[in-house]
């Protein structure tokens, strides 16, 4: 296939050869290219399997600010890729598929939010991780769903403060702080899409089972909730807690590391809801993330295609609210 037909695709959609060999082939070349893989707790299981780092967005963050390597390959979705790019502006920055986008970024379109960030000047801006580079450069720190409350709790009390562009997770975060900031009308289509009517069956047919619910969700999920957590904190709970059962309230990419910490454990999905509102699968799947295959992963390090590339001016003005991020985090732990 011609390199413009991947750019349209915006993969490398070469055929591959001896695909039973596949993982061995990705570690080859990762080994020739000293490249190194960051995965999301999202990602199908066999990625996760393969990636040296898995974990949420901050931890890739983190990751991707220290690792030593001359190629980092992202497997999540396009900000995430942005985000490692912007901190490692000379290592190349891969991602299999560009294409992997996400609902949560893509309803909040930087022009838009500047013209809402103008209109209150006297407002700070806190901006979620899961945005484009373009909204990060109009934030003044950046949060993920692991750090949110405590960064928003490094503001005074008093200080005026919007928060975009997931409106679930501010909202939360406003009730549990006892803040008024302003937000951002925006969501994630897969946290906003889980059927409250099958969750309340699951927790009568699971009534030992604990509740593990991503503050993406719905106020009406989060009262269901016994555990309100980033990914990270929802696993880490789940491996310390006396329970045996967990009904997840997440995407379902995050039960293949729960069975594997926990293989003693059971870990029930919650379902999405159909357009009719009945449950429909029994787990909640972000398309965006399962665009990115093992296939796509050796093509993109084989062919070194798509790179992540950030406009400087943009990188310039987002890596402020990142860095301040990263460093309030190691403060906020210590």
């Amino acid at each position: 296939m011609m390199k413009s037909e991947w750019v349209a695709k915006g993969f490398a959609d070469e055929p591959i050869e001896n695909k039973e060999n596949l993982v061995e082939m990705i570690l080859q070349l990762k080994r020739e290219k000293n490249a190194v893989i960051l995965g999301h707790y999202y990602q199908r299981s066999e990625i996760q399997d393969i990636a040296d780092f898995v974990g949420d967005s901050l931890a890739m963050a983190q990751w991707a600010a220290k690792v030593e390597a001359d190629v980092l390959v992202v497997c999540g979705v396009h900000f995430m890729g942005e985000t490692a790019k912007i901190l490692c502006p000379d290592k190349m920055v891969l991602v299999p598929d560009l294409n992997a986008g996400c609902s949560l970024a893509d309803s909040c379109p930087a022009d838009k939010f500047a013209e809402f960030v103008a209109a209150h000047p006297d407002h700070q801006v806190i901006s979620y991780v899961n945005t484009s580079a373009a909204v990060k450069a109009h934030t003044d720190v950046v949060v993920t769903s692991s750090n949110a409350r405590q960064i928003v709790e490094s503001f005074p009390q008093d200080a005026k403060l919007i928060f975009g562009p997931d409106r679930n997770l501010g909202g939360y975060i406003n009730s549990i702080t006892g803040r008024n900031m302003l937000l951002w009308d925006g969501a994630c289509h897969v946290h906003s899409q889980f059927s409250v009517e099958a969750l309340i069956e699951l927790k009568k047919q699971y009534p030992d089972a604990a509740v593990l619910a991503h503050p993406e969700c719905k106020g009406v999920i989060l009262k269901l909730a016994d555990v309100i957590g980033s990914t990270a904190a929802l696993l880490s709970y789940a491996q310390k807690s006396d329970k045996h059962q967990f009904i997840v309230v997440t995407e379902s990419g995050i039960l293949h590391e729960m069975q594997k910490s926990c293989p003693n454990k059971e870990f029930i999905p919650a379902p999405p809801e159909t357009v009719e509102g009945g449950a429909t699968c029994s787990c909640n799947e972000c398309n965006y993330m399962r665009l990115n295959t093992l296939e796509k992963v050796y093509n993109c390090l084989r062919y070194e295609y798509p790179q992540i590339e950030v406009d400087a001016d943009i990188a310039a003005k987002a890596i402020k609210p990142i860095e301040r991020m990263l460093e309030l985090s190691e403060k906020l732990v210590k």
